[in-house]
C-alpha cells in the first residue's frame, strides 16, 4: 500500500515498495540498483545516480519521496564502488581507467531501463554521476525528456589554475608511482571518517549520520579517496566538457542545483553550464547548503525538492 505523503520516511529502510536487484553490464560486470514499483497510473520514471564514492542508500530519502509524487524510481551504483565491486588495488580507494567506461554503463542501463518504464524519463544524478550524465548528454548517449543535476562535478573544486595546467599535474602523478594509489589523505586510520568530513556534506547531523549507519550496517559500500588516476581522468573528461559547442548543442531541458558554499565542485563551472546549455537553469544556494543538497537540513531540501517538482511538471508533463 501507498504511504500518505505526510508520513515520516525511515532513512534507514529499504522501503517496501522497493527491491534491490544486479543489472549486467555488457562485459558482465554486476551493478547494484535499486527500483520502487509504479502505480496503475505513473507520473513517469526517474533514474538517478549518485556521486563518487557514493551509495543509493544515501538517498532512500529522496527517491521515496518522487516514489510518493506518482514517479517510478530506479537507481543505482557506478560500478567500482558501492556494491557493485572495485577496480582499484584495495577495497577503499575510487579508481576508474576512463570515465568513458562509466558512459557506456550510463548508456546501457539507460536503453534497457527506458525501454521497461513509463515516460516521461527524467534522468537525475549527484555530483561525479551529473558529470557522467552530462558527458552521456553531449555524445547523445542517453535521450532523457529533462535533467536534473545535484551538485553536478562539471568542474572541481580546487586550486585556481588552468584546467591545463591541473590535468598536466594530475598526468605526472599517475607516471611517478600506480594510477591506483590514493590521489589524497583520508584519515590516520584506514576505513575511519575523517573528522571534518560533515562539513563538506551537510549542515544536518541526521542526515550525515545515516550514511555512517549504512556503511556499518552494509561495510562494502564504505570508500575512501579517489586515486590519481580518477583524478587525471576526471580533469581529462572535464577538459571535454569544456569544449566550445559541447553543452551548446545540448537541447534537453537540465536544471542544476548548486551552491556558492561547494568545497567538492566547482559551482563557478556549474553557473556558466546552466547559461551554457540552451535549455539550461539554475536554482542557487548560498551558506546554508553545503554540498549534499538533497540531504541538508529540511529548509534547503524542500526547497530543492520543490524546484525539481516545479521544473519537471512544466518541461515534462504526464503524458496522455
Amino acid at each position: 500500500m501507498d504511504q500518505p505523503a505526510n508520513t515520516p520516511i525511515d532513512r534507514r529502510v529499504i522501503p517496501a515498495d522497493a527491491t534491490e536487484s544486479v543489472w549486467t553490464a555488457a562485459d558482465g560486470h554486476p551493478i547494484r540498483r535499486i527500483d520502487w514499483t509504479a502505480g496503475d497510473q505513473p507520473r513517469g520514471s526517474i533514474l538517478f545516480l549518485p556521486g563518487r564514492g557514493d551509495f543509493y542508500e544515501k538517498y532512500l530519502e529522496t527517491l521515496e519521496h518522487w516514489h510518493r509524487d506518482g514517479w517510478r524510481v530506479t537507481a543505482s551504483d557506478w560500478r567500482g564502488q558501492a556494491g557493485s565491486g572495485r577496480l582499484g588495488s584495495d577495497a577503499v580507494t575510487g579508481h576508474i581507467g576512463d570515465f568513458s567506461q562509466w558512459v557506456d554503463d550510463l548508456a546501457a542501463l539507460w536503453a534497457d531501463w527506458k525501454q521497461a518504464t513509463p515516460g516521461p524519463h527524467i534522468l537525475a544524478a549527484h555530483s561525479m554521476g551529473g558529470h557522467i550524465a552530462m558527458r552521456a548528454l553531449i555524445a547523445r548517449r542517453v535521450d532523457p525528456d529533462a535533467v536534473v543535476l545535484s551538485a553536478p562535478m562539471l568542474g572541481m573544486s580546487g586550486p585556481p589554475l588552468p584546467l591545463p595546467l591541473l590535468h598536466g599535474v594530475a598526468k605526472l602523478m599517475t607516471k611517478i608511482g600506480t594510477p591506483r594509489r590514493p590521489a589524497w589523505k583520508w584519515s590516520e586510520k584506514p576505513g575511519e571518517i575523517p573528522a571534518r568530513r560533515r562539513d563538506l556534506l551537510s549542515h544536518d547531523d541526521d542526515r550525515y549520520s545515516d550514511e555512517l549507519w549504512w556503511r556499518e550496517k552494509r561495510p562494502e559500500l564504505v570508500m575512501g579517496p579517489g586515486s590519481w588516476g580518477w583524478v587525471e581522468r576526471a580533469y581529462a573528461s572535464t577538459r571535454a566538457l569544456e569544449e566550445k559547442g559541447a553543452m551548446e548543442a545540448v537541447r534537453t531541458p537540465v536544471l542544476i542545483v548548486s551552491t556558492l558554499n561547494d568545497k567538492l565542485v566547482s559551482h563557478p563551472a556549474n553557473v556558466r553550464a546552466a547559461s551554457r546549455l540552451p535549455n539550461g537553469e539554475l536554482v542557487e544556494f548560498g551558506t546554508e547548503a553545503h554540498h549534499e543538497i538533497l540531504r541538508e537540513v529540511d529548509p534547503v531540501r524542500d526547497r530543492a525538492l520543490g524546484a525539481v517538482t516545479e521544473f519537471l511538471d512544466r518541461v515534462a508533463p504526464r503524458r496522455p
